[in-house]
């Protein structure tokens, strides 16, 4: 089993150290690492192979460290137009020590340590860019071995490994081709192009045995999973192609129908392929990108199962890189690995688990990329404050732009629960709580996490009143939409008498009157005057609750009220105590 992945130089990499185990789940953003350290992996064993073929399966006597050549062409699981590509920034060549004018190459250097019978093994390799069509392998002395077989340790030579990326559509044709060509076929992505040929290899060396052996546990697998029945696949000499079909499950009473392979789903199409590959090649080291690709989310869960299960059953090793949530749930007893900032695994101590099982990994992952999180009661809140930072003109803009937040409904117990469910994982996250006037909210104070309660009824109540609305009316004239300039002066009259007719009349010239402070304004006020406006004028309301951070958009800076300015300065003061 390989139990750590060390990398420097490669790609995104400058220098990074990966634990491994069976089963082992990369989680993290978009390019964030992911794959890359799959790709790794792929090409470590690519040297490898290629450096066994020529220094110990030829026969060479060659003691000293001389470089294989690996072409571009070969690179199948991870293509580039340019072997330079494979290097951090492009950075092929430094400057030697102590010399200022002469240059050495920069080794991109991939180590795999493992553990095979008991006995632990490193095995370091080094490639060196030689042009853009190739480059040279050869063992690194980096693990401090000197002879070449200590560079390269028996164990790490029976190492297999594959690279399976995410299916895609199934051909509509295939013809059948070697073992080969299969795997150079599954490295350069194309697994929809041989997905016959694997099922056919396998029924091929399986058909002898009782009860068809592993071809038919894997029938029996996929009905079991899709109630679909596999049908062994035919190989068509006349047009040197393969031929597969499958039944559908049956309806009460009715006769199972026989379609072709190609009229099964995707997702169908993804779980076969990974588990006839487990069954065709055991014992190997399973590199997954989006196991649960174009799986609904009952059959993610069951998949991550499943897959697991069988790679035990088959001796395999299990290393998978997902963006499902209901994936990282499933593996929260598992090593899991966060690709946020350096690649690490993510603490599990009981007290994490049990908050994992509650909020979910994706939560946790939230948590550590973002450092803080801000909790509102629901997504108008957020539209609102990010109106608000504009029309004030607050830094925390580009913050809350990208910002972590959970919606409580305005029940302080699940910001809490939440915010210390997380601290469990990560002791220096920060949070800010902003909750509505309500009786029943009574805000604590904490160290870590930093309480708000509107003195205002709601976040709305700070930009309700009749001078923001008059300035809704002309602003939408300005901006030559909804109902053009010539109906200016009949929708000013509209507003004027929708905020009459709804607004008590001692308020309508005092913005800091009760009314304003006490009414509940987005289920009360704002839906009446605006079905009373647009109600005068002979339209539909179109003005929804999502709608109201229109308005906030249209304060002044100098209009912004001073607790607003204190909200967004907290944000802002938890954002950047994350970022140090």
């Amino acid at each position: 089993m390989l139990t750590k992945l060390t990398i420097r130089n490669f790609k995104r990499f400058e220098d990074a150290e990966i634990e491994l185990s069976s089963p082992v789940v990369f989680v993290g953003p978009n390019n964030s690492g992911k794959t890359t350290a799959l790709q790794a992996l792929a090409l470590w064993e690519l040297g490898l192979r290629r450096w066994i073929e020529k220094r110990v399966a030829s026969g060479s006597k060659a003691r000293e460290r001389r470089g294989v050549v690996i072409n571009r062409r070969d690179l199948v699981q991870l293509p580039v137009p340019r072997s330079a590509l494979l290097w951090r920034d492009l950075h092929l060549r430094r400057t030697a020590k102590g010399t200022g004018k002469a240059t050495q190459n920069v080794l991109l250097e991939i180590c795999v340590d493992g553990v095979s019978n008991g006995i632990m093994w490193s095995c370091p390799l080094e490639f060196d860019y030689s042009t853009d069509e190739t480059i040279h392998c050869r063992p690194s002395r980096s693990n401090g071995a000197v002879d070449l077989d200590k560079l390269v340790p028996p164990q790490a030579r029976e190492v297999r490994i594959a690279y399976l990326p995410p299916m895609s559509g199934l051909a509509a044709n295939e013809r059948r081709i070697d073992e080969g060509a299969i795997h150079v076929s599954l490295g350069e992505g194309q697994t929809a192009q041989v997905l016959r040929n694997l099922c056919y290899k396998l029924w091929e060396a399986e058909n002898g045995k009782p009860d068809q052996g592993e071809w038919g546990s894997l029938v029996a697998q996929m009905e079991r999973l899709f109630g679909a029945e596999l049908l062994v696949p035919e190989y068509v000499a006349e047009r040197g192609e393969i031929q597969m079909s499958y039944r559908e499950p049956s309806s009460r009473g009715q006769k199972r129908v026989e379609l072709d392979l190609s009229a099964a789903g995707r997702g169908f199409h993804q779980t076969l392929l990974l588990l006839a590959f487990l069954r065709w090649k055991p014992g190997s080291v399973v590199l997954i990108d989006e196991p649960d690709a174009h799986l609904e989310v009952l059959r993610q869960r069951q998949m991550y199962s499943e897959l697991t299960e069988t790679c035990r059953r088959f001796a395999s090793q299990l290393i998978i890189a997902t963006h499902s949530e209901i994936v990282l749930n499933e593996a929260t007893r598992d090593k899991i690995v966060a690709f946020v900032g350096r690649p690490h695994v993510i603490r599990q101590s009981d007290q994490v688990r049990k908050a994992l099982a509650l909020l979910g990994l994706e939560q946790f992952l939230q948590a550590e990329t973002r450092g803080w999180v801000l909790y509102l009661e629901g997504s108008t809140d957020l539209e609102s404050l990010r109106a608000l930072a504009q029309a004030a003109g607050h830094p925390v803009q580009q913050r809350l732009a990208n910002a972590f937040v959970h919606y409580v409904s305005n029940e302080a117990r699940k910001a809490r629960e939440h915010f210390f469910g997380l601290l469990e994982a990560y002791p220096t996250l920060r949070g800010v709580a902003v909750f509505d006037n309500t009786p029943d909210v009574s805000v604590q104070s904490h160290p870590r996490l930093w309480e708000v309660k509107w003195t205002r009824r709601e976040l709305e109540n700070y930009f309700c009143q009749p001078f923001v609305l008059r300035r809704w009316v002309q602003q939408s004239a300005a901006a030559g939409d909804l109902f053009g300039y010539s109906e200016l002066q009949r929708r000013q009259q509209a507003m004027e008498e929708a905020i009459t007719e709804n607004t008590i009349p001692v308020a309508l010239n005092d913005p800091d009157h009760v009314f304003w402070r006490t009414n509940k304004v987005s289920d009360e006020y704002l839906p009446a005057v605006f079905g009373a406006f647009f109600k005068k004028l002979g339209l539909p309301n179109s003005m929804n609750k999502s709608d109201y951070c229109q308005l906030a958009r249209l304060l002044k800076p100098e209009e912004v009220h001073d607790e607003i300015k204190h909200v967004l300065d907290l944000i802002q003061a938890a954002s950047e105590e994350a970022d140090r």
